[in-house]
């Protein structure tokens, strides 16, 4: 890791850790975000600066949020032309204003690659003897990280908090009553158009787009519109192009974003689920923020937007959704 930024050392602690606003209705707390639902349909999302991690919030890193955010507009502006999103408006650096939807009972998670360490990760599978899995099967003799013959949808259940998502294959989708068959084969067809322009233009700025999760919802029509984020380091796998190859070679783990700093930090101190946390050094804190920052500046090909360190960042917001009280 290379020595902090000047830049992200003056907003050590300048971070928002509670987007809790008493002047908002309907105020719902999610593990990194605060929402709220307006009364004429709208909702109001405020991405914080929370890393959640083994079942809890672990820190703050100072510009997550805003990274989050400002990641997934990029994304959102240049996918609008294949899929309907959300977004209305983006009133501050942390905050988007999206359409109130009903969200699809399922998980879309494309992946281009045979990778993953999860339980229904296709690598997990695929290493404990599984070749036909969520409805596609897989030829012998792959290795771990291999480029798939073709980008496939993994689909999952989507758990309640505390319980684990099930994969599912596309009949049981339809046959099971979660979607209809045409809007099975929309959102498929939504998510790999995404996909193969994610990796086109992550390619550009020297990047391969492993896999990514997708959250699609329904507005007041029935038409099926992209939520939540899109692309971001948190919902997506990124690996660097330019040393993919020798280290797929050697049996290597592709170099990628590494936001397991702080993961990695106390995994190797504790049992994150059963003992207490020890105290996470600020600079591990400041590592994590400058790789989160890294990224937004290698995945848009734009500079990061330090913010102003003599406000706060919830005055900010405050003073930004002033108009919605």
């Amino acid at each position: 890791m290379s020595s902090i930024s000047p830049e992200l050392r003056i907003r050590e602690k300048l971070i928002l850790d509670d987007a809790t606003i008493p002047e908002l209705p309907n105020h719902y707390r999610g593990k990194v975000r605060d929402n709220y639902d307006l009364p004429d349909g709208r909702r109001i999302l405020i991405t914080t600066d929370r890393l959640s991690a083994f079942d809890i919030n672990l820190a703050c890193i100072p510009c997550k949020g805003q990274v989050l955010t400002q990641t997934a507009r990029f994304w959102f502006e240049a996918t609008k032309d294949i899929c309907p999103n959300h977004v209305l408006a983006y009133p501050d650096p942390n905050v988007v204003i999206g359409q109130h939807l009903n969200i699809l009972p399922v998980e879309i998670v494309v992946r281009g690659y045979l990778a993953g360490t999860t339980g229904t990760s296709i690598l997990t599978m695929y290493n404990k003897g599984q070749r036909s899995m969520y409805g596609v099967t897989l030829p012998d003799g792959m290795r771990d990280n291999q480029k798939l013959p073709h980008p496939i949808i993994t689909p999952t259940t989507k758990a309640a908090d505390g319980g684990h998502d099930m994969p599912l294959t596309p009949e049981e989708i339809v046959s099971g009553g979660l979607l209809p068959a045409s809007q099975w084969r929309a959102v498929t067809e939504y998510a790999l158009a995404l996909f193969a322009r994610g990796q086109k233009m992550a390619a550009e700025n020297g990047l391969i787009l492993v896999d990514t999760k997708y959250e699609f919802g329904t507005d007041a029509s029935g038409r099926i519109v992209l939520a939540d984020e899109i692309h971001t380091p948190d919902s997506s796998r990124y690996w660097f192009q330019d040393s993919y190859q020798a280290r797929f070679e050697a049996g290597a783990r592709p170099e990628s974003f590494d936001k397991d700093v702080m993961r990695s930090w106390v995994a190797a101190r504790c049992d994150p689920y059963k003992d207490p946390i020890p105290s996470i050094p600020a600079e591990i804190v400041l590592e994590t923020a400058q790789v989160y920052i890294a990224a937004f500046e290698r995945i848009t090909g734009r500079a990061f937007d330090y913010p102003d360190p003599s406000e706060p960042v919830l005055a900010r917001v405050r003073r930004n959704l002033a108009a919605y009280f």
